[in-house]
């Protein structure tokens, strides 16, 4: 932010005046906003936030008239200078994302680590969070969990981030998990998830708070189905049961396996379903040959 844009100091910061507040905004319905948070955005200096035309929708709809500038993943590092040199000489920000609560997988944190390193009061304004409010909606247990932001877009990074997970339950993780997931990338990640962790129960959770809101609860392995066949629309939150606590069963077993099978080659899903299950992989490769597709090969070590 350049010298000429910097807002003036008018307010010195403290805890009930912080230098710099995150600021939650709605993620669909526009009213959901909090009558703190309007008067927040209306107090400060200025507004950070991550696209200035998202944001302005909000501020136009309800009158806020303060500043806007951007930050975000491109520019963060070139900012928090300025604006560090701003609010120790008595600027106040307020941080907000495009949509939900500041920095669950939006820019920003390196600016609120910045300015706590600075000594500078950073404070917070709660309100709407998607994975929060997908995790409540889903049926599923609420705590522990566990909130993984995005997988990775592409298909190799992507299975190996959920096979990480798997090997970190069969280590003794057991939590009901949350993702966010770009729709058209959805399809795919059902399917590799059903492929990797079983056929435990998830829910679906899309255009929450909004008009065409949808809450779609079911397996894994029913979701991918589903969701190949019908593409999701609009901001979608993924909630996945934990993992089964009980032993795993020949029917799960093979239900794992056939989901698996029309994912991976046959060494990559045995390794795969061997570690969402927490069993032997000459086990798993055993249940596979069974299966009545699939020719003998070297079996696992």
């Amino acid at each position: 932010m350049s010298s000429t844009n910097q807002p003036s100091a008018n307010s010195s910061a403290s805890p009930a005046n912080p230098a710099l507040v995150l600021v939650s905004t709605p993620i669909g319905n526009l009213k959901d906003m909090s009558l703190r948070g309007r008067e927040t955005l209306e107090e400060v200096d200025a507004i950070l936030c991550e696209d200035t035309r998202t944001s302005h929708i909000l501020l136009r709809h309800y009158g806020i008239k303060t500043r806007c500038f951007p930050l975000h993943d491109h520019n963060e590092d070139s900012r928090i200078g300025p604006l560090i040199q701003a609010m120790q000489g008595g600027a106040r920000y307020a941080l907000i994302s495009d949509a939900g609560t500041p920095l669950l997988s939006d820019p920003g944190y390196r600016l609120i680590r910045a300015a706590i390193e600075a000594g500078l009061t950073v404070g917070a304004v709660p309100g709407p969070n998607a994975a929060m409010l997908a995790l409540t909606l889903s049926g599923l247990p609420p705590h522990p969990f566990l909130f993984m932001g995005f997988l990775p877009q592409r298909a190799g990074p992507r299975q190996a981030a959920l096979s990480q997970l798997a090997n970190t339950e069969a280590a003794g993780l057991s939590a009901t998990i949350i993702f966010y997931e770009a729709p058209h990338r959805l399809g795919e990640t059902l399917a590799d998830a059903a492929a990797i962790l079983g056929p435990r129960p998830a829910a679906v959770c899309r255009e929450l708070t909004k008009h065409f809101e949808e809450v779609r609860r079911d397996t894994l392995v029913n979701l991918a189905a589903h969701y190949a066949e019908a593409p999701a629309r609009g901001e979608v939150t993924l909630v996945i049961g934990p993992a089964m606590a009980a032993a795993t069963s020949d029917a799960v077993l093979a239900t794992a396996l056939e989901a698996a099978l029309k994912q991976m080659s046959l060494k990559d899903a045995v390794e795969a379903v061997a570690a969402a299950t927490g069993l032997a992989r000459k086990l798993v490769y055993a249940r596979a040959l069974t299966m009545g597709r699939i020719k003998p090969q070297a079996a696992p070590n």
